[in-house]
């Protein structure tokens, strides 16, 4: 077994960086306790939450759009070209704009405030979605309506952008990977709840087909309104915890240089009123070239594991039930398999015996590997045509649920290992560029998927 670790693991000129590393003698001394001993920040219950509902917020608003699907296209039905087309034009405007964002914020390192980026994210998407559930109460034509739509879904996505690079990096300054963790599941299960809405409304109202109708949508729209809300009050609150965090530190190490306890206690107060702006005027501006030398191979395999993720969508809403179940709910069920196995991958990677943030190359061959998945799915019942393996468990459980493992696995072991491969004082722009690469993987997929839609 050793034997095999060795193969995976990287050379010694690519390895993580601890506090014991080769750094100046003030630099070290800044990251110790007062009794000597290498300072972390504690864990928090607490804070994972928060961060785990930033990462619902995240995703929220794309899956609300989802969601409304059957309502747009209630409006929409006027229109043939638009009621064809808009599902396509939403994707478009939504991927460009997310990596655009995505792109120059992640270039704009120096004096970036991160906190100042995740409120304004969630501010604008507070915005948007209120506009949009009022806009279910009034009638317009399919092209003035497809038009507002459009521009919707651009600030969305640029808000999403927004918060993408500056969710990641605010909490790769933590130090915890935990935290990391917790919007990724954050992200899974904004995924799993409005699938699981859908299909309990089709079931309980087959004939009404209420999601059609402009109350559902107001609901979706209200609901994300309401969530976008409570995490921006959420995050108010966690940055006061983190000021005051930051605020005791700095006593500490002022109280460890022969300050007296005098000064302590003013740099405490200047520090809890100015941190933020000093910790955005002082951060390093570092070179993208610079972040993926650090860590290639996660960069890589984050990037292979959601451009290959994005074949999902096309096959899941094209496969049928070989036992006759209706579209209506087989094709939803799919959705919540893959969206379910996503969730369990996320969470599986708090068990440490499963890591394997340490193996970035192993991480990058099994995203790789990925691509196996693709003839599975020419395996199912692909629009009636029959399958190869006559079964619905075989793809809902062998092909969507662990398709969805791995991507939910493997996705967030990169995000994770990322902190560790870079110095303490990158650590937020690493959170940024890995963001990047997720966003850009996301998009090049994307793209790469309208190879497959006359399959």
């Amino acid at each position: 077994m050793d034997r095999v670790r060795a193969m995976f693991r990287p050379k010694p000129d690519y390895e993580p960086l601890h506090n014991d590393g080769e750094r100046d003698d003030e630099s070290v001394q800044d990251d110790l306790d007062g009794d000597g001993t290498a300072a972390e920040s504690p864990f928090s219950w607490v804070e994972y939450s928060i961060f785990l509902l930033l990462g619902i917020a995240m995703l929220w608003a794309w899956n609300m759009f989802l969601a409304a699907a059957p309502y747009f296209q209630h409006r929409f039905r006027s229109s043939n070209w638009i009621f064809n087309h808009f599902q396509a034009a939403e994707i478009s405007v939504s991927t460009v704009t997310n990596l655009t964002s995505m792109l120059i914020l992640t270039k704009l390192q120096k004096g970036a405030s991160y906190p100042k980026r995740i409120s304004s994210s969630l501010i604008i998407n507070t915005v948007v979605f209120a506009i949009l559930a009022l806009s279910t109460l009034i009638h317009a034509s399919a092209g003035v309506y497809f038009g507002f739509l459009l521009v919707a879904i651009f600030f969305a996505s640029f808000s999403t952008g927004l918060i993408q690079n500056g969710l990641f990096s605010f909490a790769s300054g933590f130090g915890r990977s935990e935290y990391t963790q917790a919007i990724m599941t954050g992200q899974a299960v904004a995924g799993v709840l409005p699938v699981v809405a859908q299909i309990v409304s089709v079931a309980a109202f087959p004939a009404k087909e209420s999601e059609e109708t402009p109350t559902s949508a107001l609901v979706y729209f209200l609901t994300a309104t309401g969530i976008s809300i409570f995490s921006l009050l959420a995050f108010f609150y966690l940055l006061r915890r983190h000021a005051h965090h930051e605020s005791l530190k700095a006593v500490k190490r002022t109280t460890l240089h022969g300050s007296s306890e005098g000064d302590a206690l003013t740099g405490n107060v200047r520090l809890s009123g100015t941190q933020e702006d000093s910790d955005a005027n002082d951060r390093p501006s570092v070179p993208l070239t610079t972040l993926f030398m650090r860590m290639p191979f996660l960069a890589a395999a984050v990037f292979v594991c959601f451009a290959v993720t994005m074949i999902f969508p096309v096959f899941s809403v094209s496969i049928q039930s070989v036992s006759g179940v209706a579209p209506a709910i087989f094709i939803p069920t799919a959705f919540l398999l893959w969206n379910v196995g996503d969730l369990v991958g996320r969470l599986s990677t708090l068990w440490k015996p499963i890591s394997l943030t340490h193996y970035p190359f192993a991480l990058f061959c099994l995203s790789m590997a990925r691509l196996l998945f693709i003839p599975l799915y020419f395996l199912c019942n692909i629009k009636g045509k029959g399958a190869a393996i006559n079964s619905d468990l075989f793809y809902l459980v062998i092909v969507q649920f662990l398709f969805g493992l791995t991507n939910g696995y493997l996705g967030s072991e990169c995000m994770m290992g990322a902190g560790e491969w870079v110095l303490a004082e990158e650590r937020e722009a690493a959170g940024g560029f890995m963001g990047l690469m997720l966003v850009g993987g996301l998009t090049v997929g994307s793209l790469l998927s309208f190879l497959l839609g006359n399959i």
